[in-house]
Protein backbone atom coordinates (compact mmCIF):
# COMPACT_ATOMS: atom_id res chain seq x y z
CA UNK A 1 0.00 0.00 0.00
CA UNK A 2 1.49 3.25 -0.92
CA UNK A 3 2.46 5.61 2.29
CA UNK A 4 3.62 9.43 2.21
CA UNK A 5 5.35 11.48 4.20
CA UNK A 6 6.40 15.04 4.45
CA UNK A 7 9.74 16.45 3.06
CA UNK A 8 11.49 20.10 3.41
CA UNK A 9 12.87 21.05 0.34
CA UNK A 10 14.49 24.34 -1.06
CA UNK A 11 14.50 25.35 -4.61
CA UNK A 12 17.47 25.24 -5.97
CA UNK A 13 16.59 28.06 -8.32
CA UNK A 14 15.30 30.98 -5.79
CA UNK A 15 16.29 29.22 -2.19
CA UNK A 16 12.60 29.22 -1.31
CA UNK A 17 11.89 25.93 1.53
CA UNK A 18 8.56 24.06 1.54
CA UNK A 19 7.16 21.49 2.35
CA UNK A 20 5.69 18.77 0.14
CA UNK A 21 4.52 15.38 0.04
CA UNK A 22 5.99 12.68 -1.12
CA UNK A 23 5.53 8.90 -1.33
CA UNK A 24 7.57 6.67 1.02
CA UNK A 25 6.58 3.50 -0.33
CA UNK A 26 4.46 2.09 -2.83
CA UNK A 27 2.08 -1.11 -3.18
CA UNK A 28 2.42 -3.92 -5.48
CA UNK A 29 0.86 -3.41 -9.04
CA UNK A 30 -2.43 -3.91 -9.53
CA UNK A 31 -1.94 -4.19 -13.15
CA UNK A 32 -0.80 -2.24 -16.39
CA UNK A 33 -2.86 -0.78 -18.52
CA UNK A 34 -1.38 -0.80 -22.13
CA UNK A 35 0.39 2.65 -22.01
CA UNK A 36 2.37 1.26 -19.65
CA UNK A 37 0.63 2.65 -16.79
CA UNK A 38 1.64 0.99 -13.51
CA UNK A 39 -1.67 0.87 -11.16
CA UNK A 40 -0.84 0.66 -7.57
CA UNK A 41 -2.73 -1.29 -5.68
CA UNK A 42 -3.82 1.60 -3.30
CA UNK A 43 -3.79 5.38 -3.65
CA UNK A 44 -1.79 6.55 -6.73
CA UNK A 45 1.40 7.83 -5.83
CA UNK A 46 2.60 9.20 -9.06
CA UNK A 47 1.43 12.32 -7.76
CA UNK A 48 3.40 12.92 -4.79
CA UNK A 49 7.14 11.86 -6.88
CA UNK A 50 7.22 15.39 -8.72
CA UNK A 51 7.34 18.53 -6.39
CA UNK A 52 6.89 22.13 -7.24
CA UNK A 53 8.44 25.44 -5.40
CA UNK A 54 5.40 27.51 -3.83
CA UNK A 55 8.13 30.65 -4.51
CA UNK A 56 8.95 30.09 -8.02
CA UNK A 57 7.07 27.20 -9.66
CA UNK A 58 10.47 25.42 -10.26
CA UNK A 59 9.63 21.48 -10.58
CA UNK A 60 11.29 18.01 -10.73
CA UNK A 61 11.73 14.95 -8.41
CA UNK A 62 13.47 15.10 -5.05
CA UNK A 63 16.75 15.10 -6.51
CA UNK A 64 15.87 18.11 -8.80
CA UNK A 65 16.10 19.98 -5.77
CA UNK A 66 19.67 18.91 -4.96
CA UNK A 67 21.39 20.41 -7.40
CA UNK A 68 23.17 24.33 -7.30
CA UNK A 69 21.30 26.90 -8.53
CA UNK A 70 23.53 28.20 -11.05
CA UNK A 71 23.31 25.20 -12.75
CA UNK A 72 19.22 25.87 -13.42
CA UNK A 73 19.61 29.65 -13.64
CA UNK A 74 17.40 29.52 -16.59
CA UNK A 75 15.13 26.63 -15.79
CA UNK A 76 12.32 28.72 -13.47
CA UNK A 77 9.27 29.14 -15.04
CA UNK A 78 7.85 33.00 -15.29
CA UNK A 79 5.88 33.41 -11.96
CA UNK A 80 3.42 36.10 -10.77
CA UNK A 81 5.22 35.79 -6.97
CA UNK A 82 1.61 36.77 -5.52
CA UNK A 83 0.55 33.88 -7.72
CA UNK A 84 2.24 30.97 -5.67
CA UNK A 85 0.28 28.41 -4.25
CA UNK A 86 1.26 25.83 -1.18
CA UNK A 87 2.74 22.82 -2.79
CA UNK A 88 0.14 20.65 -1.61
CA UNK A 89 -3.09 22.37 -3.48
CA UNK A 90 -0.71 21.80 -6.56
CA UNK A 91 -2.80 19.09 -8.85
CA UNK A 92 -0.26 16.05 -9.45
CA UNK A 93 -0.65 16.87 -13.69
CA UNK A 94 -0.14 20.75 -12.92
CA UNK A 95 3.62 19.45 -11.43
CA UNK A 96 4.45 17.20 -13.76
CA UNK A 97 3.23 19.76 -16.98
CA UNK A 98 5.81 22.09 -15.27
CA UNK A 99 8.55 20.13 -15.01
CA UNK A 100 8.21 19.43 -18.41
CA UNK A 101 8.41 22.73 -19.39
CA UNK A 102 11.49 23.10 -17.41
CA UNK A 103 12.64 20.02 -18.99
CA UNK A 104 12.38 21.91 -22.46
CA UNK A 105 13.80 24.60 -21.28
CA UNK A 106 16.73 22.81 -20.05
CA UNK A 107 17.36 20.64 -23.46
CA UNK A 108 16.93 17.92 -21.90
CA UNK A 109 15.21 16.38 -25.32
CA UNK A 110 11.77 15.16 -26.39
CA UNK A 111 11.61 12.09 -25.20
CA UNK A 112 12.15 13.30 -21.59
CA UNK A 113 9.45 16.12 -21.98
CA UNK A 114 7.23 12.67 -23.21
CA UNK A 115 7.76 11.02 -20.31
CA UNK A 116 6.88 14.03 -17.81
CA UNK A 117 3.60 14.68 -20.19
CA UNK A 118 2.46 10.66 -20.62
CA UNK A 119 2.15 11.06 -16.12
CA UNK A 120 0.53 14.47 -16.83
CA UNK A 121 -1.78 12.35 -18.20
CA UNK A 122 -1.71 9.71 -16.07
CA UNK A 123 -2.84 12.12 -13.07
CA UNK A 124 -5.40 13.24 -15.21
CA UNK A 125 -7.02 10.18 -14.88
CA UNK A 126 -6.90 10.12 -11.03
CA UNK A 127 -7.94 13.79 -11.44
CA UNK A 128 -10.93 12.76 -12.98
CA UNK A 129 -10.18 15.19 -16.03
CA UNK A 130 -10.42 13.81 -19.53
CA UNK A 131 -10.15 16.29 -21.58
CA UNK A 132 -6.72 17.64 -19.64
CA UNK A 133 -5.84 13.80 -20.00
CA UNK A 134 -6.59 13.99 -24.02
CA UNK A 135 -4.61 17.31 -24.03
CA UNK A 136 -1.32 15.76 -22.12
CA UNK A 137 -1.25 12.51 -24.12
CA UNK A 138 -1.84 14.45 -27.36
CA UNK A 139 1.28 16.53 -26.21
CA UNK A 140 3.25 13.97 -25.40
CA UNK A 141 2.73 11.94 -28.78
CA UNK A 142 3.79 14.86 -30.73
CA UNK A 143 7.13 14.90 -28.33
CA UNK A 144 7.75 11.55 -28.90
CA UNK A 145 7.35 11.68 -31.92
CA UNK A 146 10.08 14.12 -32.47
CA UNK A 147 12.02 11.76 -30.50
CA UNK A 148 12.04 9.06 -33.03
CA UNK A 149 12.48 11.75 -35.71
CA UNK A 150 15.86 12.30 -34.04
CA UNK A 151 16.74 8.93 -34.31
CA UNK A 152 19.82 9.01 -31.84
CA UNK A 153 17.12 9.84 -29.15
CA UNK A 154 15.64 6.34 -28.90
CA UNK A 155 18.00 3.66 -28.87
CA UNK A 156 17.30 1.32 -31.79
CA UNK A 157 16.85 -1.46 -29.23
CA UNK A 158 13.50 0.20 -28.31
CA UNK A 159 12.41 2.43 -31.11
CA UNK A 160 9.57 -0.09 -31.50
CA UNK A 161 8.27 -0.30 -28.16
CA UNK A 162 8.41 3.87 -28.44
CA UNK A 163 6.21 3.62 -31.67
CA UNK A 164 4.17 1.15 -30.66
CA UNK A 165 3.40 3.76 -27.59
CA UNK A 166 2.90 6.95 -29.94
CA UNK A 167 0.41 4.81 -31.76
CA UNK A 168 -0.85 4.30 -27.97
CA UNK A 169 -1.18 7.37 -27.12
CA UNK A 170 -3.22 8.80 -30.10
CA UNK A 171 -5.67 6.16 -29.62
CA UNK A 172 -6.01 7.37 -26.26
CA UNK A 173 -6.51 11.07 -26.75
CA UNK A 174 -9.30 9.67 -29.93
CA UNK A 175 -7.40 9.82 -32.91
CA UNK A 176 -7.57 5.80 -34.51
CA UNK A 177 -6.00 7.62 -37.66
CA UNK A 178 -3.07 8.67 -35.95
CA UNK A 179 -2.83 5.34 -33.46
CA UNK A 180 -3.06 3.28 -36.98
CA UNK A 181 -0.19 4.88 -38.94
CA UNK A 182 1.60 4.54 -36.06
CA UNK A 183 0.75 0.60 -35.30
CA UNK A 184 1.77 -0.07 -38.88
CA UNK A 185 4.99 0.99 -38.20
CA UNK A 186 5.96 -1.30 -35.24
CA UNK A 187 6.62 -3.83 -36.99
CA UNK A 188 9.72 -2.20 -39.34
CA UNK A 189 11.32 -0.83 -35.93
CA UNK A 190 11.64 -4.31 -34.74
CA UNK A 191 15.59 -5.32 -34.72
CA UNK A 192 15.52 -8.68 -32.61
CA UNK A 193 12.29 -10.58 -33.93
CA UNK A 194 12.62 -12.61 -30.90
CA UNK A 195 12.52 -10.91 -28.23
CA UNK A 196 9.94 -8.09 -29.85
CA UNK A 197 7.65 -10.26 -31.32
CA UNK A 198 5.40 -9.40 -28.22
CA UNK A 199 5.53 -5.57 -28.72
CA UNK A 200 4.30 -6.56 -32.98
CA UNK A 201 1.25 -8.69 -31.35
CA UNK A 202 0.11 -5.95 -28.66
CA UNK A 203 0.27 -3.39 -31.47
CA UNK A 204 -2.03 -5.39 -33.86
CA UNK A 205 -4.52 -6.34 -30.69
CA UNK A 206 -4.55 -2.07 -29.89
CA UNK A 207 -5.34 -1.44 -33.99
CA UNK A 208 -7.83 -4.10 -34.20
CA UNK A 209 -9.36 -5.19 -30.86
CA UNK A 210 -8.70 -2.57 -28.20
CA UNK A 211 -7.62 -3.64 -24.97
CA UNK A 212 -7.67 -1.58 -21.61
CA UNK A 213 -4.90 -3.74 -19.65
CA UNK A 214 -1.90 -6.07 -20.47
CA UNK A 215 -1.91 -9.52 -19.77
Amino acid sequence: MTTLRDITLQCPICGTWFVSRAAAETGDAAGTRTDFHRRANGPEPLAYLVHMCSGCGFAGVEDDFAIEAASGASAALPRDPSAARPEESVLGSEKYEAAAAIAERRGEGPRAVADLLIKAAWCCIDEGDVEGERFFRRKAARALERALARYDDVPREERAMSTYLVGELWRRAGDDVQARVWFDRVEGEVNDADTQRWIVALAAQQRDRPREWLG
